[in-house]
C-alpha cells in the first residue's frame, strides 16, 4: 500500500497566540490541500519566539513530509521567520534580484512611497531555498528541501498566502509527491441530537468499509454528518462514498436539510431560486441576523427580496402594521404578534414567502411567563402560515443564532412539506 504523505501547518505571530488575529490561513490552507489529496495531520500556532519555531521545526519534520509556514517575514524586528529558517537550514542570506526589482516596482509605482533600508531587505532571502516570487506584496516565500522533506514559508498576510499557494506552491507539490485523492461527502440535519443520530446510524457505521469514517459535527442546533474517504483509485473512491452517502441519507432522510457542504441559509435559498419564488424577513429580536446570513450567499438578490427590523413596537406598528391592540393584550413576543409581522413584511415587501421572529434574548427582559430564550417564528405566505414557539437556554449571542436558523429551517420545511 502506497503510504500518505502527510502535512503540517505552522502558523507563527503572537497576535494568533492572545486571539488579536483569528488564523483563517490554516483553514483555507486545509481546504486547498485536501481538494489536492494532502493530508493535515496538525496545525500548530506557535510564538514570535526564536526556541519555540525551532523546536516545532524539529518535531514536526520528525514525521511530516511537508511542514507549511506563515507569518513572521515582515521587515520589522519581530519578524524573525526568515533569519532562523536561513540558520535552520544552514544557508547565507542574499539579494534575490527578482524579488528586489518587485520591492522597487511596488514603492516607487504602486505605493508611491521612499524606499528605506528596512524595506530593501525583504528582497533577502537564503541561498538555500528556491524562492516564490510574492506577485501581491513585498516578501517572498521560500521553498527548502531537507533529505526529501518540503517546507515553505510564506507570509502571513492571507490575500498573499493565498497567491502563493494557487499558483506555485500546490502544483508544485503535485509534481513532486503522488497524492491520493481524498472525498468527503457531507449532508447537514435539524431537528435532531447528535445523541440520536449516532444511536440510529450504529449498524451503518459498523458496517463502513475501513476507509470510510463518519463524523459527527454539531452547531447550533444541528448536525452535518461528513463521509469521508482516501484512495489512489479515483473511481473506486469516490463510487464507495457515493454509495455508503447514499445509504446514509436514506436511513435519516425526515431530519436531512442538504445533502450538499452548504449552510442553511444557502440551501432555503437555493430551494426557492429552484421554484422561482422570492423571500423576506420580519426581524424583532434578531436584529437583522436573519438577513445576514441570507445574503452572504452569493446570488441572494434573485430570491431575497428584503427585510424588516421591527425592533421597537413603533416600528411593528407604523410599517408592519401590527394591531396596537394585539401588542397590548398578548405582547411583542407572541404568536399573534409574529403573524401579523409576517402578513405585514409580505404586504410590504411582496414576497412569495416570508418568515417573523420575536424573542427574549437576553441576559434581561425576561419574566415569569415569558423568561429569557422565549421565542415565537412564523413561517409561510400569504394564504398559509405556520408558527412556533422555542425556549432556548443560552447566552444572548447563542439564543440569536439559533433563533436565526429555526426560522429559517421553519420556512424551509413550510415550502418542502417536511414534518
Amino acid at each position: 500500500m502506497k503510504k500518505t504523505t502527510q502535512a503540517t501547518i505552522i502558523t507563527i505571530g503572537d497576535e494568533l497566540l492572545i486571539g488579536q488575529v483569528v488564523d483563517t490561513n490554516s483553514a483555507w490552507m486545509a481546504q486547498e490541500l485536501n481538494k489536492a489529496g494532502i493530508a493535515v495531520r496538525r496545525r500548530v500556532a506557535v510564538a514570535d519566539e526564536w526556541n519555540e519555531i525551532w523546536n516545532a521545526l524539529d518535531e514536526e519534520l520528525e514525521k511530516a513530509d511537508i511542514i507549511l509556514i506563515t507569518g513572521g517575514l515582515g521587515p520589522t524586528a519581530d519578524d524573525i521567520t526568515k533569519p532562523l529558517l536561513c540558520k535552520y537550514f544552514g544557508g547565507t542570506l542574499v539579494v534575490d534580484e527578482e524579488a528586489l526589482a518587485n520591492v522597487k516596482y511596488l514603492f516607487e509605482v504602486v505605493f508611491k512611497r521612499p524606499l528605506i533600508p528596512v524595506n530593501l531587505k525583504q528582497a533577502e532571502v537564503p541561498d538555500v531555498c528556491t524562492v516564490i516570487q510574492n506577485k501581491r506584496g513585498t516578501a517572498p516565500g521560500m521553498w527548502f528541501n531537507k533529505n526529501g522533506r518540503i517546507t515553505v514559508s510564506m507570509p502571513g498576510v492571507p490575500h498573499e498566502m493565498k497567491g502563493m499557494m494557487t499558483s506555485t506552491v500546490i502544483p508544485k507539490l503535485i509534481s513532486k509527491f503522488d497524492f491520493p485523492v481524498i472525498v468527503h461527502r457531507t449532508l447537514l440535519t435539524a431537528g435532531v441530537g447528535e445523541s440520536f443520530l449516532s444511536e440510529k446510524l450504529k449498524g451503518f457505521e459498523s458496517s463502513l468499509a475501513e476507509n470510510i469514517k463518519l463524523a459527527y459535527l454539531p452547531s447550533s442546533g444541528m448536525v452535518r454528518l461528513r463521509l469521508s474517504s482516501s484512495g489512489f483509485d479515483k473511481a473506486a473512491t469516490v463510487s464507495a462514498i457515493d454509495e455508503s452517502f447514499s445509504e446514509l441519507q436514506t436511513l435519516i432522510e425526515d431530519y436531512v436539510v442538504t445533502i450538499n457542504d452548504e449552510p442553511l441559509a444557502k440551501a432555503l435559498g437555493n430551494l426557492l431560486a429552484k421554484n422561482n419564488k422570492t423571500m423576506a424577513t420580519a426581524e424583532s429580536c434578531t436584529g437583522g441576523h436573519i438577513a445576514q446570513l441570507i445574503t452572504a450567499n452569493p446570488g441572494s438578490s434573485v430570491y431575497y427580496k428584503g427585510s424588516v427590523i421591527s425592533y421597537d413596537n413603533a416600528v411593528k406598528e407604523n410599517v408592519l402594521k401590527v394591531s396596537p391592540q394585539t401588542l397590548k393584550e398578548f405582547g411583542a413576543v407572541s404568536e399573534q404578534t409574529v403573524k401579523e409581522m409576517l402578513a405585514g413584511v409580505l404586504s410590504v415587501v411582496g414576497s412569495d414567502y416570508g418568515m417573523a421572529v420575536s424573542g427574549v434574548m437576553g441576559p434581561d427582559g425576561g419574566s415569569a411567563d415569558k423568561p429569557v430564550g422565549t421565542v415565537w417564528i412564523a413561517a409561510g405566505g400569504a394564504d398559509k402560515q405556520v408558527t412556533k414557539q422555542f425556549n432556548f437556554r443560552f447566552d444572548r449571542a447563542r439564543n440569536i443564532e439559533f433563533t436565526s436558523l429555526n426560522a429559517l429551517n421553519l420556512l424551509r420545511k413550510f415550502i418542502t412539506g417536511q414534518p
